[in-house]
């Protein structure tokens, strides 16, 4: 099943082409490569409103080139859930958000409030968590959270996001950790979490020089994390942005290391992860593929 991020009012992709994307993030336009887009632009004109672009270097990596005025960061919001992020045109092209994880935050929301409200008080494992939109989005539902980064930055991120947002006097730990060493130890400890949420590397390299590739390591890091799960769960949620892996395969990887102890009493859900662009001399139903999502999710979450 496919999930669309629809419900943005401060960010919108207006045009796309030539593998580019234009967006708007509340005020500001930025341009960002996107490889996925290999068809042209409708909109021309567009494009010479943007206040940076970012540009690729033959050599790797990259750098944004500003051509207007604007800060170095300011905020944008969620407004259907109230969550609240800072923006800030970092290296790799990276603003902060990936606001195609909105469709996933709000099924979370749902799943965690549904909890809530009958009594329970839900933990949620956010691993690899950024600059923590999944972590706002559980937290505000109700949830007490763990959140789990290697980078420092991207913790200190994350804290910020949930201040801005309201949520200051929520339960949420942060961890700056690396995840697969965390979930190691938390195994040991004999923790569970109601809720999972991942998004490994495709490529990465660990603290003592450990390798990690996605296609040898991922098998065997969710059925390390299934093992966190509680025996009545929400969720775990996988997510991908690895090119050429289909939503199909990380499915797969959940129905194969599911623990016989949860059999029938979750069910299982995969598809792509989509952001609408808007509408442009006629062209509609144009949506740009993001990643993809796979998720075990409690048999009564009503999902």
């Amino acid at each position: 099943m496919n999930l669309i991020a629809d419900k943005w009012q401060d960010y919108e992709i207006l045009d796309t082409g030539d593998g580019l994307k234009l967006e708007r993030w509340g005020d500001i336009l930025l341009s960002r490569p996107d490889p996925q887009v290999i068809w042209g632009k409708s909109d021309p004109a567009a494009w010479e409103r943007a206040h940076a672009e970012y540009s690729r270097s033959s050599s790797g990596g990259g750098q944004w080139r500003r051509k207007k005025s604007f800060p170095d960061r300011w905020t944008v919001e969620y407004g259907s859930l109230g969550l609240k992020f800072i923006v800030e045109p970092m290296g790799f092209k990276h603003t902060g958000i990936f606001p195609e994880q909105a469709a996933n935050w709000e099924w979370m929301y749902r799943a965690v409030r549904g909890a809530a409200d009958a009594g329970r008080k839900p933990e949620v494992l956010n691993l690899f968590g950024y600059t923590g939109g999944a972590t706002l989005a559980c937290a505000k539902a109700g949830a007490a959270v763990c959140h789990v980064d290697a980078s420092k930055g991207m913790v200190t991120r994350a804290r910020e996001n949930v201040e801005l947002s309201g949520l200051g006097d929520r339960t949420v730990r942060y961890i700056v950790d690396d995840a697969f060493k965390f979930v190691a130890r938390e195994i040991r400890r004999g923790r569970r979490y109601d809720g999972i949420i991942m998004d490994p590397p495709s490529y990465g390299r660990g603290p003592s020089g450990e390798v990690w590739k996605l296609e040898n390591n991922l098998a065997g890091f969710v059925e390390s994390c299934m093992e966190l799960l509680s025996d009545q769960p929400l969720f775990l949620l996988l997510n991908s942005y690895t090119t050429g892996f289909s939503p199909v395969v990380t499915e797969n990887i959940l129905r194969l290391t599911l623990p016989e102890r949860l059999s029938g009493k979750v069910d299982f859900v995969s598809g792509d992860l989509l952001l609408p662009v808007s509408e442009k001399r006629g062209r509609s139903g144009i949506y740009l593929p993001c990643g993809s999502y796979a998720a075990v999710k409690g048999s009564g979450n009503g999902d």
